[in-house]
């Protein structure tokens, strides 16, 4: 199994390399801003690497909403990002699910993730797997509660689209870490990639705060058992640098 962290930009290879770890997540451009990605110097060195990259799509997309000042631009930022991606040789682009503001009807963020979908197939689509990844909070998100991850598939399944599974969102949103696995395939078909985060705050808190491996509120036994039974890729996105991450990655190596 392929373990690894979400790294700083400037050198994930070497950062990977302090780690020990097999996959390298990281931004191609600033996660709070809508700036395109720059190309990048070690772009040839990212693709014949043998570590397995992964981009993480800035926080600000939203393509959800139905604000159309952040829908649109988040439109074309995604569309940016899967061809930045794609030149570095990345394995997929992981975005978040999104959400419609209080008031606005669900369904419509649902068909603005269709339109999304419908809009790159116009220029021939993706050029990097989106994986869409769970959130922790909001009532009005489309990939928290898994009832709404169901109809969020309902509408974008006729695309090639992935999954990635974040263990803290996903307790923290409310859902059960016991039998998650299968309940997820069981709406997407698959699960690309694996987030292992522990939890700093209770089940169904709605907070995404991460906290290491063992270190959280969850029971370590059960992220294992969630590792394992996805059999794909894992990321740890756990705090603490270098040292903590090393750490969290030789956890799971351990129990695995």
């Amino acid at each position: 199994m392929r373990i690894g962290a979400h790294l700083d930009s400037t050198d994930p290879l070497g950062a990977a390399a302090t780690r020990s770890a097999d996959v390298a997540q990281f931004f191609l451009s600033d996660p709070q801003g809508w700036a395109s990605p720059e190309p990048r110097a070690d772009a040839a060195d990212l693709r014949e690497s043998a570590i397995d990259v992964f981009v993480h799509a800035p926080y600000v997309i939203n393509v959800a909403t139905l604000n159309n000042r952040i829908r649109i631009p988040s439109r074309k930022l995604l569309v940016a990002q899967a061809k930045a991606a794609a030149e570095i040789g990345a394995r997929g682009l992981i975005v978040h699910g999104g959400h419609v503001n209080k008031g606005d009807d669900l369904a419509a963020g649902f068909e603005n993730w269709r339109k999304t979908f419908a809009y790159a197939a116009e220029s021939g689509g993706f050029a990097t797997p989106v994986l869409i990844e769970n959130t922790a909070g909001g009532d009005n998100a489309c990939a928290r509660r898994f009832d709404a991850l169901a109809r969020l598939w309902d509408a974008i399944g006729e695309y090639e689209v992935g999954f990635c599974l974040d263990t803290c969102h996903a307790y923290a949103g409310g859902e059960d870490l016991l039998g998650i696995v299968d309940r997820v395939k069981a709406i997407t078909g698959r699960i690309d990639l694996v987030h292992a985060n522990d939890s700093r705050d209770a089940f169904d808190s709605g907070r995404d705060r991460h906290a290491n491996l063992g270190q959280g509120t969850i029971d370590p036994d059960l992220l294992v058992a969630v590792v394992r039974a996805a059999g794909c890729p894992v990321v740890v996105e756990t705090p603490g640098g270098a040292e903590s991450q090393a750490a969290d990655i030789a956890f799971l190596r351990e129990r695995l």
